[in-house]
This record gives C-alpha cells, structure tokens and sequence, in this order.
C-alpha cells in the first residue's frame, strides 16, 4: 500500500468518525422551557435576546448577550433609543432583601440567589433602580419567568439575564475601574438570514458537483470495461466497475458500525475538549483539505493540460503520481498552512469552506454506497445518531453533547472545522450560520448513488431519481433552518429533517417505478453483457464466412 492510499483511506476514517455535527448553533444557548409557566397580566413579555454594552471611564468596551425576563417593561430595539446608565454591584448580591446601595437611575447587578426573580425586580424598583441585571450560576442563559401563584405584579424596569462569564467579567470591571455604564437594547433579527440562503447553496451545490463527478466516473469506468473486453474475448474480468480505481464501497455492517465509532470519537472530543485538542483536529482538517483540494484540482486542471496528467513518476513513499499532482501539490499544502495560521481573522471561513467543500467531494468521488440496503441503513443509524447526541444526551450528560462538540466550549476556539460557516452578514447580533460536514455528506452518499444508477440505466433527468432525491435534500435542509428559527436558536440536527426527505423519496419512487428490487439489491440496473454480445457477434461472422 502506497502512501497515497494509505492517506485516502486515513482521510475516509477520520470523517465517517466526524461527519455528523449540528446544522447551526446560537451564540447563547436558552435551556429553561416555560411551558408549565404561561402568560398574564404583568408578566407576558416575549424573550428576546439583548445586548448589553459596557463603557469603562466613558470608553466603549466590551458587549455581553442576555435574555429579557417574561416580566418588567420592554427593552427597546434602536442602540439610539438606549440611555447608559451607572452599572453598580447590589448589597446584598442576590438582592433577596433591601439594597443598602444609594441608587439614582442606576442599572444593578445581582447575584442569583434563593428567592424568586420577581422579588429581587421588586426591592431593586423600590430603590429607584433603572434596570437589574440577574447573573446566572451557570454559562447558559435562563429564560426568567413568573411563578404559577404570583399576582399583581406591578414591575416597570427591564430584567435581563446574563451567563456567569458575562457577570465575571462585569465584575471584575467595576473592581478595577472607577466608572462603569451600560446601555441595554435589543435589536430585532431579520426575517430571513442571507447567510442560510448561501449555506443552502453551498451544501445543494457540493452534492450536486460531487454527483455529476461520481456519475461521469462510474460511466467513464463502465466504458472502459467494455472497450477490455472487446480486446480480450476470453478473459472475462469482474463486471463491476464500482470496486476500481481507488474507490470504496460501504457495506452494511460499515454502516452500522459507523454509529459506534462516530458516537465513540464524539464522546472522546466532548471529554478532551481542549486548545490542544483542537489543534490536533485543526492539523487533520489540514491534511483532509490538502487531499480534496489537490484531487479536484487536478480533475479540473487535466481537461487543459492532458499530456500533464498522464504523465507519471514514481516517488519515494507516495508511490507513483502524475506531474500535475506534483505541480499542483505545493500550491495546495501552501493555501492550507495559510489558513491554519491565519484562521481566527475575520475572512478565515473563506478558507475553511474551499477546504471543507473539496473534502467532501472528494469523499463523495471515493466513497460509494452501493445499493440502496446500504444508503438505508447508513442513513437511518445517522438519523437516530443524530437525535441522540442533540436531544438525548442531554439528560446524560446536563448539556447537548454535539452542540457543546460543534461549538467548541472550553476549547478557547471558535468550534471545530468540520464545519461550513458563513457569517451573518446583515444581522445585528452576527455570528455564524454553519453546517456540518456529516449533513451534506452522509445524504450525498446516497444522492450520488442516484445518478450513478440514472446514468448507467440511461434514465431522463424527469425519468431517473436524481433530480427528486436532490429536490427532497433541499426541502429538509429548507426545513432544518425555518425549525432552527422557530425553536429559540437552539441547535437544530438537520438530519433529524433531512434523511426522512430524502430516503422516503427515494424508497416511494422506487417501489412506484418497480425499481425498488434492483435499487435494494444490486444498485445498477441490467445491462447487456459485451462478453456475451461479442460473443454472438463473433459466431455470426464465422457462419457468414462458412456460407
């Protein structure tokens, strides 16, 4: 085994070990559902997000998100309309009694203690406060609601809650400064985020190169097998062209192992989630990305330069590879580098996602499911893989174990990159919109397979199942991000949406068409076999000559 192969099959390992990440996670993760705590009077605010801006000695500093309280007057929307006003620490801290401090206006930070929330609104409004900021006990943030057996409540400041980091910080701020100030707003979101417009692009756009790719592949090999066997009537080679040139097909006890292997190395990055950790996945990302973006360079750049890439020398370690691989290598190791060294600036997402998207085309080229038995269960093991480490393992471990994985806490990194992200460009509390690998390659597999077989049976885009699995793929992605939305910006799995989609378009038009044995079984469809045929051929022209 050369060093080449030795890498594909190292690059195929690490990602079925990390292809499954959620679709996109907010900047603050809102954990306490109010449903047992409904409306009324005097506490029927909506939640709302809000940014606290600090100024130290009247020089803008740092901003912290929090989360309004269902009670208390509104917080405004414009940064205009927002007054500063003297942040200053509450005596007693839980403020669950009077406080001792003279206030004039003044916003008062708490601590959150044993009594109710509304109680500590009302004795900070009963002392002529502005505003109280509640500090969370954990890093989350809490959505602060009224009990079931309170009445007339009467409170006309805004209450915000801020997660624990933000009140250290705040802390430590009025320890060390003789002025601290703060402006509370909360600016409203756009109602459609640009930046999940060009996330659905990009992942629509990835599968439908990586299909076309796999599709021309498949059938350039099936020609190629047809023009052996006219040389060669009576050696007859294996009639699968799936199995050649370099590529890997799943079988189904891959795919069920994949659940525990990727479920194992998740709970590995959860507990050894570190800085150094993350370098090493860093380094990974880095080989990964240097072997998908040299592939599809030298795929596009042999269509020009043909005499280059058929030409070939053999190199110690890496066995034997073409010029343009050489010439293209270098270039490719160099983006690479940059983008490790340089990838906490602000343009660094371009380089993740050039990177990212040949990565998965790459795995898509080499990857192949091989009928839809195996594209069912590799699917249906990562749809309940998934929900579990969204939605499940919450109750295990007190936190979303993919969620806390994909947003990187306490790594001191911005998450991990096996992520497709795009800044949110037009909206005023920015961020991120990303997307894992695992939700554009796990479905791809299956999609490619689709035109792989459309192809070989010479089916019409109309006729064939490519166009409808890639139609279903991005209606669940569609209706990943409208869930994402309308669920608090809590981190959504998109194939939780995305798998039944596809595969249940898959599976109904199959079984429609009478296809559904085929596509189960042998994945391609019947095709005359040229052996046999020239064969015919061959005896017809010795009867023609007898006569």
């Amino acid at each position: 085994m050369d060093l080449q192969f030795f890498c594909r099959v190292f690059l195929i390992t690490a990602l079925i070990s990390l292809v499954c990440q959620v679709c996109s996670v907010t900047a603050g993760d809102i954990v306490h559902d109010d449903d047992l705590a409904p409306k009324k009077p005097g506490c029927e605010n909506d939640f709302v997000l809000v940014k606290v801006q600090t100024w130290i000695d009247g020089i803008e500093d740092a901003e912290f998100v929090g989360v309004g309280a269902r009670f208390g007057t509104t917080i405004v929307s414009k940064e205009k309309n927002a007054n500063q006003r003297r942040l200053i620490l509450s005596d007693p801290r839980d403020c669950c009694s009077a406080p001792k401090n003279k206030l004039a206006n003044d916003v008062i930070m708490v601590d959150r203690g044993h009594c109710k929330f509304t109680t500590k609104a009302n004795y900070a409004q009963a002392a002529h406060a502005s505003a109280i900021l509640i500090i969370n006990n954990q890093k989350e943030l809490y959505k602060m609601v009224c009990e079931p057996d309170e009445t007339d409540l009467d409170i006309h400041i805004p209450a915000v809650m801020l997660p624990q980091d933000a009140g250290t910080s705040l802390e430590k701020m009025l320890i060390s400064n003789s002025s601290v100030s703060v402006q509370l707003y909360s600016p409203t979101r756009p109602l459609v985020d640009i930046a999940e417009v060009f996330l659905w692009l990009m992942a629509v756009g990835t599968i439908l190169c990586a299909s076309y790719w796999s599709a021309w592949s498949a059938r350039e090999a099936a020609i190629e097998q047809d023009k052996l066997l006219k040389d060669a009537l009576d050696e007859i080679p294996d009639t699968r062209p799936v199995g050649s040139g370099g590529i890997v097909d799943i079988n189904t006890t891959s795919a069920i192992l994949f659940v525990f292997v990727a479920s194992c190395f998740l709970v590995m990055l959860y507990k050894l989630m570190s800085y150094w950790f993350v370098e090493l996945l860093v380094v990974l990302f880095c080989i990964g990305g240097v072997e998908g973006l040299q592939t599809c360079s030298v795929a596009l750049l042999s269509r020009w330069f043909k005499r280059a890439g058929k030409s070939y020398i053999k190199v110690p370690f890496f066995g034997t590879l073409s010029y343009l691989t050489l010439a293209v290598s270098p270039f490719c190791i160099a983006f690479a580098v940059v983008w490790a060294v340089y990838r906490n600036v602000s343009f660094a997402w371009i380089g993740q996602d050039i990177l990212g998207i040949a990565l998965i085309i790459t795995v898509l080229q080499i990857v192949h499911v091989p009928n839809l038995k195996v594209g069912t269960v590799l699917l249906s093991c990562a749809f309940l893989y998934d929900i579990f480490w969204v939605f499940v393992s919450k109750k295990l471990f007190h936190e979303s174990v993919m969620i806390v994985v994909a947003r990187g806490d306490r790594s001191g990194e911005d998450g991990i990159p096996m992520l497709l992200k795009i800044p949110r460009m037009f909206d005023p509390w920015g961020g991120y919109s990303i997307i894992g690998f695992g939700d554009i390659l796990l479905p791809g597999l299956l999609i490619t397979f689709s035109l792989r077989y459309d192809w070989l049976a010479n089916k019409t885009l109309r006729a064939g199942y490519f166009l409808w699995a890639m139609i279903a793929y991005g209606l669940g992605l569609l209706i990943t991000y409208v869930a994402l939305n309308l669920m608090d910006g809590h981190g959504q799995p998109a194939l939780l949406y995305i798998v039944p989609f596809t595969l249940g378009t898959f599976l109904t038009l199959g079984k429609k068409r009478r296809d559904l044995r085929v596509l189960w079984t042998r994945g391609e469809p019947e095709r005359p076999c040229p052996h046999i045929r020239l064969e015919h051929q061959h005896r017809e022209e010795l009867d023609d000559n007898d006569h």
